[in-house]
């Protein structure tokens, strides 16, 4: 363990003698473990958000930042531990006095990321009759090869001066924008907790509100619980600056992750997830992945990300259906042409239209009255069996649709069709018939790249509905089924 020893009117106890070796060690830490601005920022606020402070200023000019909070503040004994690299204090006491927060700092090496900014920095901190101020310099600190100690100010207690504490980085070594700070910070601070408020240059930040979707989860583990909120964004909205999940581990923003999402869909995913069992690496950048934690959480979320997932398909086949609709009748159109030229074969036991309903179990009688061309209509619904013990005539097996399934009545010629689209998988056939009922796979590799186009999408429709009709013709055999699909196709596109 590293530790400052306090000197000035307060000291307690003698300079400890330290070599190279261990100064080195501490530049080293603070200057190359955070090496983005926005992460000292966020240690600095993070340490005044563990000292139960409401209100967090933050000043940014030329040279010179300043993190001000009215937080608890320190004694000289806090002071001590402030400055002890390791510190055991935030794991032995995990819980705040005043708001009863999680503390957010674990490892007690944050306060030190503010030398990846500037070589000097002070910190003054006030708690009841006690006040002082601590200061570093690096180049006072590089002059002494084997002693250093951190002097210590102690300054007068004053009413118009309240408790908390102020930090004050000097000399910075860049510049710092503004705009994409306060965007970040946004981001990664616990600006949602209660009675916990940021200022950046006299801007109070608010957290991002995101439009959209939204699906709040709550999942247990053995190890805690996983709780927030996914939010799946408009297409016109979509982003790639925040897409994937962010994860957050006691109230702090770690990284964000796709969960399996696939890159072409990522960008329409945003949210965030708190998970406080999660271990951290020293950088707080990262997850410590090798671990039953983890791997509990990630099991979690695959449960979470698959509702996802069915809301994206959702989504996006009811854009397709839309268009569906609207291609719909060209398509019809186009068979039924196509048709009529071909009667010698035209495929038998279609009901007709106008044929009165019979009573019974096939998929004629159960779908209702007729409909007009180009109507939705409901998947046909199993007839309760009666006690009258008569034989049935055995129904068509009817496959258990999605919610966002699209169900047609095709009229063609004289006769009706029912025409189903929905997802069978990509390793699915790409269509099949049962009794009168067509299916075709919207999650055919195949069919979602021609979906993609209108034109090719209508004929890529069309081709799967001939390839259907001629197989319900019974062909003798698969030329003959071949040479049918093609004078369909023929006779529905070329005039």
């Amino acid at each position: 363990m590293l530790t400052f020893i306090l000197t000035g009117s307060l000291r307690t106890s003698p300079p400890v003698r330290r070599n190279e070796k261990d100064k080195s060690h501490l530049v080293t830490i603070g200057e190359r473990l955070y090496t983005e601005s926005v992460e000292l920022l966020r240690e600095l606020v993070n340490n005044s958000y563990d000292a139960d402070a409401a209100e967090v200023k933050i000043s940014i000019s030329a040279d010179e930042i300043v993190v001000e909070d009215n937080g608890s503040g320190m004694d000289l004994k806090g002071l001590k531990q402030y400055f002890n690299i390791g510190s055991p204090f935030k794991k032995q006491n995990p819980i705040s006095l005043r708001f009863k927060r999680t503390r957010i700092g674990e490892f007690g090496i944050g306060k030190f990321s503010v030398l990846s900014a500037c070589d000097h920095f002070e910190v003054f901190t006030r708690k009841g009759d006690f006040a002082a101020t601590a200061i570093f310099d690096k180049k006072e600190w590089d002059s002494h090869s084997e002693e250093w100690e951190l002097p210590l100010r102690r300054e007068t207690v004053s009413d118009k001066v309240p408790e908390g504490s102020r930090v004050i980085l000097k000399g910075l070594k860049k510049k710092y924008d503004i705009e994409s700070l306060e965007r970040r910070l946004i981001e990664t601070l616990p600006l949602k907790a209660p009675d916990f408020s940021v200022y950046l240059n006299g801007k109070k930040l608010h957290p991002q509100a995101i439009t959209g979707r939204k699906i709040p989860f709550l999942e247990g583990t053995k190890y805690g619980v996983i709780h927030g909120e996914i939010i799946i964004l408009p297409v016109s909205k979509t982003t790639h600056q925040d897409a994937g999940v962010l994860v957050r581990v006691k109230q702090v923003s770690v990284k964000r992750l796709p969960f399996g999402i696939q890159p072409n869909l990522l960008s329409r995913i945003t949210g965030e997830v708190n998970a406080d069992f999660l271990l951290l690496t020293t950088d707080r950048g990262d997850f410590v992945r090798d671990t039953q934690e983890f791997s509990a959480f990630g099991k979690g979320m695959d449960r979470i990300m698959a509702q996802v997932r069915d809301e994206l398909n959702r989504q996006s086949d009811q854009k397709e259906n839309s268009r569906i609709r609207r291609a719909m009748k060209e398509v019809t159109k186009n068979i039924e042409s196509a048709l009529l030229k071909n009667k010698d074969w035209c495929p038998p036991g279609l009901l007709p239209v106008g044929d009165p309903l019979r009573k019974g179990n096939d998929v004629a009688s159960s779908v209702g009255k007729p409909r007009k061309p180009g109507e939705d209509e409901e998947p046909p619904k199993p007839v309760a069996p009666t006690s009258s013990g008569k034989k049935r005539k055995k129904r068509p097996h009817l496959k258990r649709l999605s919610p966002s399934a699209l169900i047609r009545r095709m009229k063609i010629g004289q006769m009706n069709l029912s025409l189903v689209l929905d997802h069978f998988g990509p390793d699915g056939q790409e269509s099949f018939v049962e009794g009168d009922i067509i299916y075709i796979n919207r999650g055919h590799p195949l069919y979602v790249r021609e979906s993609k186009n209108r034109q090719r999408h209508v004929m890529n429709v069309t081709r799967l509905i001939c390839q259907e009709i001629s197989l319900m013709s019974k062909p003798r055999n698969p030329r003959h089924a071949y040479e049918r699909q093609s004078r369909l196709l023929r006779n529905a596109f070329i005039k």
